[in-house]
């Protein structure tokens, strides 16, 4: 290259026509070795099924289903579990597949490469394609046959997996949640059968048994004034009968006989209490009844007193007058009720005290109730979240269960083959118009590529020009190129070995460049 000289176009066409075979040579020969090369490469064919993913056929609103992963999430999963080493291998094996390969190459190289000859891609969401690319169009189609049945076999297997793990994992939750259920429950039967009478929900009824009482107490009351206030009547009434007989009667002297009343007149006496009393209480009444049992008693006495042989006539009884003994069965009659009303008072008295102990002990169970309300809402809170955690995860579990037997009944979402492999009619590789063109097109910028390193590379004076530009001297004369007989022949020696250089540049080059594509076939 001369320095400072400006190159124009009919420089570079005398330079292409100067170094045409330096440029023609590689590219005759890396043009002939990529045709020989793509025309020893074998004929690639594939076989494409399309699978078409259908929707349950039970309707959402029925049964919900419990697998809701994405189709190209289980799709990666589906096929990361079908292109695993450990199936890829059985179906090689079985198949006899890469036997040349499996030769020279270790398993694991063996099953990277039939991994790289198996795509599989997704179309519009709801379907996707697998297929398989070999040198045989018939196998071709078996292994796609092959690999869409595994698809939906394995998806069939998934879903029922993961509907029966889901199923499994809610019945242990379940379990964990009836138990704390259950636990909580024997807490709040303890804590009420605790506190029993003392609960928010027993407030109204010992309110009810509290004012109950308080009625109860108040009418015992109002009876007890009535009752007192008879007693006051009848002693009354009984003094003024005492002091009528204390004026009225009189009083024994020595020698007059002393009045004698026997048992038949206390009988007579007490019957006629008893039938004054009967005519104003009734049959069940306490003095009434005791009344009934003095005239028992005093008819038994009388039945005594005439078994006994009589006395002796010689000690005479005194005779009492009617109205005497009118007067005595009205004071024994008011001793009787006043002795009545006084057992009366007392056993109204003692009723009232026990309604007052009654009343006390509910007053302290609603004294009692806000703290126990406290408790009991605290408890109730846990007990309450838990029963809706019960429930929830009830429906959950019996909606993964019906999910479980749709999917083993195959009822839920499934894969459907589409379009069914096909044997490929025209191998899909290798392209070798293509590969034939870029190797012309490789040979062509060799060939460029030496004739400009060694224009780069030759520093020789050419033309006229050339000497002007280079050392800015004016030409005197030119002289004409001599060839002697040892020229031609040694211009000869120099293109030969010129032109094998280049060629034996231009076929490692394109050996290179050919193994290099078949690593990338290799590898695909």
């Amino acid at each position: 290259m001369i320095p400072g000289k400006t190159y124009t176009y009919d420089d570079f066409l005398r330079i292409l026509w100067r170094r045409k075979w330096v440029i023609l040579v590689p590219f005759v020969l890396v043009s002939a070795g990529t045709f020989l090369y793509a025309k020893r490469l074998p004929n690639r064919y594939r076989s494409q099924t399309m699978i078409l993913v259908v929707p349950q056929r039970v309707p959402d609103s029925y049964v919900r289903s419990t697998v809701t992963s994405p189709i190209v999430d289980r799709l990666r999963s589906i096929s990361e579990q079908i292109l695993s080493r450990s199936r890829l291998e059985r179906v090689i094996q079985e198949l006899n597949l890469y036997a040349e390969e499996r030769k020279n190459l270790t398993m694991e190289a063996v099953v990277e490469r039939m991994r790289g000859d198996i795509n599989v891609e997704t179309v519009k969401g709801d379907a996707f394609t697998v297929s398989y690319t070999c040198d045989d169009p018939r196998v071709a189609k078996r292994i796609t046959e092959r690999l869409a049945s595994t698809f939906i076999e394995e998806n069939l297997r998934d879903r029922v997996v993961l509907a029966d793990g889901t199923s499994e994992f809610l019945e242990s939750q379940l379990a964990d949640a009836r138990e704390r259920l259950v636990e909580h429950e024997k807490k709040l039967e303890a804590y009420r059968q605790r506190y029993d009478g003392e609960l928010p929900s027993q407030l109204q009824s010992n309110l009810q048994e509290v004012h109950n009482a308080q009625t109860q107490v108040q009418s015992l009351d109002e009876s007890i004034n009535r009752d007192r206030d008879r007693k006051l009547l009848q002693e009354r009434l009984l003094a003024d009968l005492q002091a009528t007989d204390a004026v009225v009667v009189p009083t024994p002297t020595a020698g007059s006989p002393v009045p004698v009343t026997s048992a038949v007149e206390n009988l007579e006496t007490a019957r006629a209490a008893l039938a004054a009393l009967e005519l104003r209480l009734k049959p069940d009444h306490p003095d009434v009844i005791r009344s009934r049992r003095a005239v028992q008693e005093l008819e038994t006495k009388v039945s005594v007193e005439a078994r006994q042989p009589r006395a002796s006539n010689d000690a005479p009884l005194a005779r009492v007058t009617p109205a005497e003994l009118t007067k005595r069965n009205r004071v024994r009659e008011l001793q009787l009720e006043i002795q009545s009303l006084d057992q009366r008072v007392a056993e109204k008295q003692a009723e009232q005290k026990r309604l007052g102990d009654l009343i006390a002990t509910y007053q302290r169970r609603i004294a009692v109730v806000p703290t126990h309300e406290s408790e009991l809402t605290e408890l109730m809170r846990d007990y309450d979240t838990l029963q809706r955690t019960y429930a929830s995860l009830l429906n959950r579990k019996e909606d993964s269960k019906t999910s479980a037997d749709l999917e083993r009944r195959q009822g839920g979402e499934q894969f459907r083959i589409l379009d069914e492999a096909r044997e490929s009619e025209a191998p899909i590789s290798p392209n070798r118009q293509q590969i034939d063109m870029m190797g012309a097109g490789a040979g062509l910028m060799i060939g460029l590529g030496f004739a400009a390193l060694l224009e780069y590379l030759d520093s020789s004076l050419k033309t006229e020009d050339d000497v002007v530009q280079a050392l800015m001297l004016p030409v005197l004369a030119l002289i004409p190129f001599m060839e002697t007989s040892e020229n031609p022949r040694g211009r000869r020696k120099r293109r030969a070995l010129l032109l094998s250089c280049v060629a034996v540049a231009a076929i490692l080059i394109s050996a290179a460049a050919a193994w290099k594509l078949d690593a990338i076939r290799w590898v695909r």
